[in-house]
């Protein structure tokens, strides 16, 4: 049985002996070492018995992503290539389809399309499996290596197979990739509503939210009725700037904390004297892909009561991951806290409760459409604290218009039904005047 190399056991060594060198040494016991006893046996059978060599910096970064994946979906080891694709997400722009993916159990797994972008137009969904790209099945690959398949030269032509739950065959779609451009925060006015849409949280999404705010203003020439501040398939981002967006709708108050394994370990984050929305009445809408970021914003302003969470229930990640730096390329993503909002909520499994149900109703499979949140996911964190829903849960009758068909929205012109009622909402302030400026069809 061949030894392994001084590197190898230097590593597993320093592994080993680490907790030795803390306050907690005495805690250490031979079980301890029956267990690294075992990795290293499992280590050597390897090298002396699979069927292919395998070399040592194969199997250590195995023995690691195996370690941090069973601790839960959003810790993970990050190499060169996944700094490269952090940096894209925050700050870059790239050649591609405007795909958000994860991968489940070695599938690729569509969280969401970017908003307008090869994928939105092409019909791809949330929830939608990706088995092959150009023909190549990617099911097994590295999330790493599937992503790279996907992104390319702007202009090039791109093949997919989608399995989407509830449809009986696959589905095959034909796209071109595109300069993929960071927009974080789009605006528009409809009649005397100001409407702010945040689709991710990158390094500017924060500043870019008060830039809408003063354009709408501009716009108008004066302040709008309200704003309906839209986070749908928003996956989240930066925690900053999270707090940067409800720091621009609060005026005071805490907005979001985190808080780690110890008791004592507690970071707060509040609010900065001046609301730049001046108090004005705020729609937030939300479902199922608005994740991480996104729910401590809706969290923070339906808390403060400073604006009406509209839509459908988030998707519950209420973990905190950070990097902690392993070398010039490589890092830890490590899961370290939890977020809660300003009444104590962890939103961990359960979400926002929205304050208003509004269906999707104008999306044709919306009822057949299967829903993922993060209970979904293996491993997820528990939430032993589970919040009491019955009073949202009270009134049983349901909106008349929300029997309405896509068809028949479709003839008065709405295309998007949860943004047609969350507008409607703001305008009434405004009169019957309003609320016809406010959901006329836009001028194409």
């Amino acid at each position: 049985m061949p030894r392994p190399s001084a590197s190898t056991l230097a590593l597993v060594g320093a592994l080993a002996l680490a907790p030795l060198t803390t306050s907690a040494m005495a805690a250490v016991d031979s079980a301890n070492y029956r267990e690294f006893a075992q990795f290293m046996e499992v280590y050597n059978r390897v090298k002396a018995d699979y069927v292919d060599k395998v070399d040592d910096k194969t199997l250590i970064k195995g023995a690691i992503q195996g370690m941090l994946a069973s601790l839960d979906p959003h810790s993970g080891f990050v190499d060169a290539l996944d700094y490269d694709n952090l940096r894209i997400m925050t700050e870059g722009n790239y050649g591609g389809l405007g795909l958000s993916v994860s991968m489940e159990d070695g599938a690729v797994k569509v969280i969401a399309p970017q908003e307008d972008t090869p994928a939105a137009r092409a019909g791809i969904k949330a929830g939608d499996y990706i088995t092959h790209v150009d023909g190549k099945l990617i099911y097994g690959e590295s999330l790493d290596e599937a992503i790279g398949h996907m992104r390319g030269k702007p202009g090039t032509k791109v093949a997919m197979t989608l399995v989407r739950p509830g449809n009986p065959k696959p589905i095959d779609v034909a796209m071109i990739r595109e300069v993929i451009v960071q927009k974080p925060v789009k605006w528009e006015v409809k009649g005397q509503v100001g409407y702010i849409n945040i689709n991710t949280f990158s390094e500017n999404t924060g500043a870019d939210t008060r830039d809408a705010i003063r354009a709408i203003d501009r716009a108008l020439g004066h302040k709008p009725l309200g704003y309906v501040v839209d986070l749908r398939d928003n996956g989240g981002g930066l925690l900053t700037q999270a707090i940067a967006v409800s720091d621009a709708f609060l005026d005071r108050g805490e907005i979001v904390s985190q808080r780690g394994r110890e008791k004592a370990d507690v970071d707060r984050y509040y609010a900065k004297p001046g609301d730049d929305a001046r108090g004005l009445p705020v729609v937030v809408l939300t479902n199922a892909g608005t994740a991480s970021a996104s729910e401590i914003v809706a969290g923070a302003l339906q808390d403060h009561h400073r604006g009406l969470v509209m839509g459908e229930k988030t998707f519950g990640k209420g973990s905190v991951q950070t990097l902690l730096p392993l070398g010039p390329q490589t890092a830890l993503r490590l899961t370290t806290a939890r977020y809660y909002t300003p009444a104590g909520r962890s939103v961990q499994e359960g979400g926002i409760e929205p304050d208003i149900r509004v269906p999707q109703i104008s999306d044709p499979d919306y009822k057949s459409r299967p829903v993922f949140r993060e209970a979904d996911l293996r491993r997820h964190l528990i939430n032993e604290v589970k919040a009491d829903n019955a009073v949202l849960e009270e009134d049983a009758k349901t909106d008349p218009r929300f029997a309405q068909t896509p068809e028949q929205l479709k003839k008065q012109g709405i295309e998007d039904f949860q943004l047609y009622y969350a507008l409607k909402t703001v305008a009434r302030l405004g009169g019957p005047t309003q609320i016809a400026a406010a959901i006329r069809p836009p001028i194409k």
